[in-house]
């Protein structure tokens, strides 16, 4: 078993509706979930995270994003659920980001150089704070990555509307321009008549 896990989703929800999503963790692990409503609706979501007893552990929230650690997760299966119950038209793209760490694992490590004769205490000890640090950046870019998406689907849908209304203003322009020349033309009509002139 690898001693850190890390999972990054973009999951669609469909309006009304809940998913859930389902992580392994063995018993001591550090667990982290990371979530962040990327767009659709109103651009937040309910989030909550039960253990493998059943027990939520974090309880539901509608908000745009949010996040839980558990230091010593008990052994199972958590569940991670997304609700968007209250969003009964729009649907929602979610960013979830998920980590499982086993510290110990370097504890193991650090013993089996021991077997060795070797003393590796002070190495063991500095690659366990790069490992806690580039586990905190991963966190870091995960929020990053969330909000440059983010940004990323609002100028696409800005772009969209900002097309939609352009074309619909020129459209408008044109018509109203046509029926000006119409009009302005018609004023300017002569009717002949019978074709008889009068001297």
């Amino acid at each position: 078993m690898l001693p850190a896990v890390a999972m990054d989703y973009k999951v669609h929800i469909d309006a009304g509706k809940e998913d859930c999503y389902f992580q392994y963790v063995q018993q001591g692990s550090t667990l982290y979930v990371s979530f962040h409503v990327i767009r659709g609706g109103d651009g937040m979501a309910g989030f909550a995270v039960r253990n493998p007893r059943g027990e939520i552990v974090h309880p539901y929230q509608w908000q745009a994003s949010s996040d839980y650690t558990d230091g010593a997760a008990m052994g199972g299966f958590y569940a991670v659920c997304i609700d968007n119950q209250f969003s009964r038209f729009a649907s929602k793209l979610v960013n979830l980001y998920i980590t499982v760490i086993r510290y110990e694992e370097w504890e193991k490590f650090t013993k089996e150089i021991e077997d060795l004769n070797v003393n590796m205490n002070n190495f063991t000890g500095t690659i366990s704070t790069v490992e806690r640090n580039l586990n905190a950046m991963f966190q870091y870019q995960a929020h990053s990555r969330n909000n440059e998406a983010r940004d990323y689907a609002l100028i696409l849908d800005n772009n969209a509307y900002i097309w939609k209304w352009s074309v619909l203003q020129i459209l408008v322009i044109v018509f109203t321009t046509s029926v000006q020349v119409y009009f302005v033309r018609k004023l300017f009509d002569i009717k002949t008549g019978s074709g008889k002139s009068r001297i």
